[in-house]
Parts: C-alpha cells; structure tokens; sequence
C-alpha cells in the first residue's frame, strides 16, 4: 500500500502546470487527479481534467473506468475541505493507496481552498481528447506560495495569466524586449543576457535579488521569465533562494526541481551560483561536478 501525504495546493497547481512541448497533462500515465466530492458538486464545478469518484451501497468508492491508478506518476485526491487524514477524503486517499505505485496526496483545504487561490483552474467540462488536453493553456510554476513564480518568455506577454495570477513585476532575462508591450501594466526589469556558458549572470544577482525582496516584502507578486523558462531564469531562481533563505546550491537546486523538474541552467550559470553560494552562504558546499547536476 503507497503512503497517503497531505500537500499544499500550489503542489498540485504546479502539476497540472507541467509541460514539455505542450501540457503533460495529455500524458496518459502522468496525473490521476481525483475528485472525493458529491457528484452533484463535481458537476457544477471541479479542478481542470479531474475525474469525479463514487460510492456503491457497501461505502466503497468506485474509480472510474479510464482510471488505471498503478500507471500513475502523480495521485492526488481532494475533497470539498479536507484538514487532515481522518476526512472523507482520506478514505478515497485509502482505495487509490491500495492501486498505486507512488504516494497519494490529498489537497489541504480541498477544493474550497484550491478554487479560492486558483479560481481559473476550475471547469464543469468533463471529458477531454488528446488534442485538448495538449493545448491546455499552462501558466508559470509557483516558486514560493502567492509570492514568486517562474515561467516562460510567452506566459510573461500573456495578459490573461499575469491578470489571474496578479503579477505585479516580471523580470525578463533576454536579449530582446519581448515585454515592452506589457509596460504600465507590470513593473518590469530587463535583464539582457543570453543563454551563453559565456553569459555573465553573477553581476546581476544582488540587484535582482532587491528586486525580488522589494515587491514579495510589499506581498506583490513577481515572475521571472526566459525564452523558453528552463535555464536563465531557473538561474536567477535558484540565486534568489540561495539569498533570501539561505538555501546551498544543492538546497535551492533540489527545492526548484520539487515545482519544474525540466529546469537547466546552463554549465556556466551552474559556476556562477557556486560562486554565489559562497557569497551566501560563506562556504562552497555544494560539488557541482557531481552528476545530480
């Protein structure tokens, strides 16, 4: 039996953020997302692309039949409010354990607190083909809850995902002025530096860093994006943890892995954050020749 773990929303908010070339939600075997509640509730209205369970005469919850939870990578389960291990949600928690490969995760708070963070995740549609599911619109990752997020050089234009996530400033680590457009709207710092082994990021670091701190102390929220949201700007991400928590490179690196697995800075910036862990920190503690990076 896999072991049941509650987790915060912006875990699963950054999960059904996930993609490659398009949404990885359109990969068969990658989320069962789970929705404990009445069925009435389900169909007024859920979290995108989950899937509604019910229960027989017995009190045994009934997966739906396009559910084939031991393929699972991911398993999480929600109910309308669930606090801890003993709710309704639990028991749905319970069946999928007993199937699954990986741990399962409930939704603290459930969907009343998933829905108030994440209005624009919720939808009454039901079933999705393929092709929907890969043009599913993806928003950035959350880095720290409600306050830092990262994302790509096309989330950062996109009026509608800077409006519903209420981005007050976006850093944008490119060689162009892609967001000029967004000016007035956004506080916005440009960074132009391209994505070059030879690039120098290390220069910028501390003034990124007041940056950051400026806006998260007012509790307005800050995007930091990149052409294609895996190198630069994981870079700068990874320097900003460094700074702000005292995270080592291997602390911060680990952390940012846990809400974008795909992230990459490249060998030089890899360099450069050792140098800035030894400005953090005080000490290189971190072996960056070791294979993890």
């Amino acid at each position: 039996m896999a072991e049941i773990m509650m987790c915060e929303p912006f875990k699963l908010y950054n999960l059904l953020n996930q993609f490659r070339c398009v949404s990885r939600l359109a990969e068969i075997n990658f989320l069962c997302l789970i929705d404990a509640r009445e069925t009435q509730d389900y169909n007024t209205s859920h979290i995108i692309t989950a899937k509604n369970v019910r229960m027989d005469s017995e009190g045994k919850f009934i997966l739906p039949d396009a559910v084939e939870v031991d393929s699972m990578r991911h398993v999480v389960v929600y109910d309308s409010n669930t606090s801890s291990l003993q709710e309704k949600g639990a028991g749905c928690a319970e069946a999928l354990a007993k199937l699954s490969l990986y741990p399962v995760h409930i939704v603290r708070g459930g969907f009343q607190r998933f829905s108030a963070l994440y209005p624009f995740l919720r939808t009454d549609k039901m079933m999705y083909t393929t092709t929907e599911l890969e043009h599913l619109k993806t928003y950035p990752v959350e880095i720290l809850e409600e306050l830092l997020y990262m994302g790509d050089q096309k989330q950062g234009t996109d009026s509608s995902i800077l409006r519903d996530l209420k981005i007050s400033a976006i850093i944008s680590v490119s060689e162009t002025d892609a967001l000029e457009s967004t000016k007035g709207k956004q506080t916005i710092l440009n960074i132009p530096v391209a994505d070059s082994v030879q690039s120098d990021l290390y220069s910028s670091f501390e003034r990124i860093c007041s940056f950051i701190e400026s806006h998260i102390d007012m509790c307005s929220r800050v995007l930091i994006v990149s052409r294609q949201g895996r190198s630069r700007c994981s870079a700068l991400t990874i320097a900003f943890l460094m700074h702000r928590l005292k995270y080592t490179l291997r602390e911060a690196w680990t952390f940012l892995l846990k809400c974008k697995p795909t992230m990459r800075p490249n060998t030089g910036f890899l360099q450069q954050l050792s140098e800035w862990e030894l400005h953090t920190v005080g000490t290189k503690a971190t072996d960056i020749s070791e294979p993890h990076f």
